[in-house]
């Protein structure tokens, strides 16, 4: 009897409990409710006017718009063809005419993972909830702007017919290519109304909205239509399309429109720069948001830096004798960087943006040949206490490589002059006694001195990495070469000073901040052999014509003549110029000789920097205050001896307890 009355009253007491427990979620409901929906943003009327939103404009240094994102053209539901609507159906919500706006299971798991997965926000994704997020401007996934969306959603839901809210959600997806909205994705991609869109043509474009950018097919062909693949298959398990209508049209490859020039950007740094933005606030933001971008690019530089790049690749074509229209062209980069800040000022990627998207200023890794040697030279004086006036022996060079075969490094002219001192030996690009140089540093340290530099590709830890034989990207090139300008001080590249959103709130906003990464001294000591580079060495075709400010660089052509580079700076301006094939093919002109980069990259260069620098004032670099000037004799490394006038003297700098007439042992 006990038992049973204890029975009991355990019964009594969880159902009391229960419903205190069931009384004070509800109290607590009503209060996150009350809490978060008391300043929910309003629903326009008539719901279509949700897609009547600022578009996201990109604008250029001098205020000019570059690029506006989502223009759109609404049409109603029935004047879309019905293959795209089932696709779209199919794919993104295909219970939308069944629910309330809120797909329960999928909410009860963006909960779970909201709440319990840490660092991470999921909602649901139901069609009605996608258009809620159009209302929101703000840039941080969170649990309040979740809840938030999930009220705004039943709000749509309440308040408009499911054939309201799709006609609202097809008008302002966004497709990739500059399409928001389904008639002007339409329009771009086939060059048809929606109303006429075929399934073939419908089932792709419905599977462009999960990522406009990865699966745009203008870039990745082949990989939109494997996600037009799952499109399909959606389709088909929804009932919407028969197995065999399936499989005929995934053997239709749909042919796409290619005379509208606003389908794509139009040009390598807009593409750059639209994905930074994605990568930084997602796509939503990019191309729903209203966003104001205030971009790094000069449009002067950017129109000289395609001019040069272009005509640079003409006077290529002709030393190459290249005259067929379908012939395999070189192709070229060059980028621009503005030393005090680390701005982008220029980036061209490739000779025909419309015929090649491929942003090789970016994206391509090229071995970089000789340009490598400064940061080696830097790395040597700095580790070994070399400097410009030491002595090497230009020889043959064995150095031993474990698991290998010996290293055998042979010079550009094949032949060997004997004793020199360093500054000689960059100016005319001595491989011999580069190999000497990493054998002593170890090739590790020259890597660190790039990376400390901004090179961010990986290297190899090899000993033919000092010739440079690791593949780096002329945007890298640009940058690092910076840090030579700036006498050792680094400046982060970036490609947008500010963004705002749509109600003109600053978002963001670059601060330049600058690193001292290399000593000033040391620094300026490579920077003036790579200044005597132009003036006497590898890229004097530079002065021949007609560039006369100050300035430095460095050629660099690799072995088999498939890279051919100029980088080069003057205290402003920072400016490397790549030229090749895609696919590693020798520069060689029409009497089979190979083409170098004093050759073809930098009179490109010379001719961008005289146009880009004509408004500036000149100036040279600064010369630290511990340098001081010797005149030596190239062959001795010691002050040049009266009446001897058989040998070359350079003039070099020195830091205080830097001594004339050291010959390195061999």
């Amino acid at each position: 009897m006990n038992l049973v009355l204890r029975f009991i009253k355990l019964i009594r007491f969880c159902l009391f409990s229960g419903l205190i427990l069931v009384s004070l979620g509800c109290l607590c409901g009503m209060f996150l409710v009350f809490f978060v929906a008391k300043d929910l943003p309003k629903l326009p009327s008539p719901l279509s006017r949700i897609i009547e939103r600022p578009q996201t404009q990109v604008f250029a240094s001098n205020g000019q718009v570059m690029m506006t994102l989502g223009e759109r053209k609404t049409i109603p539901l029935n004047m879309v063809s019905q293959d795209f609507i089932n696709a779209i159906l199919a794919t993104e919500d295909h219970r939308f005419f069944e629910h309330h706006g809120i797909n329960k299971l999928r909410t009860v798991k963006g909960l779970y993972i909201t709440f319990f997965k840490s660092g991470k926000v999921q909602g649901a994704s139901t069609i009605t909830q996608q258009l809620a997020k159009n209302l929101f401007f703000s840039f941080e996934k969170t649990y309040k702007r979740k809840f938030k969306e999930l009220l705004v959603a039943l709000q749509i839901e309440i308040s408009n017919t499911k054939e309201e809210i799709l006609h609202a959600y097809i008008n302002q997806i966004y497709f990739g290519a500059g399409a928001q909205g389904i008639e002007k994705a339409s329009r771009v991609f086939f060059g048809k109304s929606a109303l006429d869109l075929n399934l073939a043509e419908a089932s792709l474009l419905a599977g462009l909205p999960k990522s406009p950018t990865n699966y745009n097919p203008y870039r990745h062909y082949d990989r939109a239509l494997k996600r037009r693949e799952v499109v399909i298959k959606r389709m088909v398990q929804v009932g919407f399309i028969s197995d065999l209508e399936a499989q005929r049209v995934m053997l239709t490859k749909p042919e796409l429109y290619h005379e509208q020039s606003d389908s794509r950007s139009g040009s390598y740094f807009l593409d750059a720069l639209i994905n930074e933005l994605i990568q930084k606030y997602g796509e939503d933001v990019v191309y729903h948001g209203g966003i104001k971008v205030f971009a790094t690019i000069d449009t002067r530089l950017q129109t000289y830096a395609r001019q040069s790049l272009k005509k640079g690749l003409g006077r290529l074509d002709t030393m190459m004798g290249i005259k067929d229209e379908n012939a395999d062209y070189p192709q070229g980069a060059l980028v621009a960087i503005d030393t005090g800040s680390g701005a982008v000022k220029a980036l061209v990627g490739g000779r025909d943006y419309y015929k090649s998207e491929f942003n090789r200023a970016i994206k391509s890794l090229r071995q970089p040949g000789s340009g490598f040697k400064p940061f080696l030279y830097y790395t040597a004086f700095k580790n070994l206490g070399f400097h410009p006036a030491t002595i090497l022996t230009d020889k043959p060079v064995i150095i031993p490589v474990k698991g290998a075969a010996d290293w055998e490094p042979k010079n550009f002219g094949k032949t060997f002059s004997g004793d020199m001192i360093l500054k000689k030996a960059l100016i005319n690009s001595v491989n011999a006694i580069a190999a000497q140089l990493v054998e002593k540093t170890g090739p590790e340290a020259v890597n660190r001195t790039a990376r400390t530099c901004g090179i961010q590709s990986p290297l190899e830890d090899v000993y033919s990495v000092a010739l440079g034989t690791s593949g780096v990207t002329p945007f890298e090139m640009a940058s690092a070469y910076t840090v030579f300008a700036n006498l050792g001080v680094l400046h982060e590249p970036f490609l947008f000073w500010r963004v705002e959103d749509a109600f003109g709130r600053v978002i963001f906003e670059h601060i330049v901040q600058e690193k001292r990464v290399l000593d000033p001294s040391t620094t300026y000591q490579v920077v003036d052999m790579m200044k005597s580079v132009i003036e006497r060495g590898s890229g004097r075709s530079i002065r021949q014509l007609g560039f006369n400010r100050p300035a430095a660089g460095k050629t660099g052509t690799t072995d088999s003549y498939n890279d051919a580079w100029f980088t080069g700076f003057t205290p402003t301006l920072s400016t490397s110029v790549w030229t090749g094939f895609d696919k590693q093919r020798k520069l060689m002109d029409i009497n089979k000789v190979g083409i170098t980069g004093g050759k073809i990259a930098a009179p490109i260069w010379a001719e961008f920097m005289m146009n880009a620098l004509k408004s500036e004032p000149e100036r040279d670099f600064p010369i630290p205050d511990n340098i001081r000037f010797e005149s030596v004799d190239t062959t001795t490394g010691c002050n040049p001896k009266e009446g001897n006038e058989t040998f070359e003297v350079l003039k070099v700098p020195l830091k205080p307890e830097q001594h004339l007439c050291v010959e390195e042992e061999q």
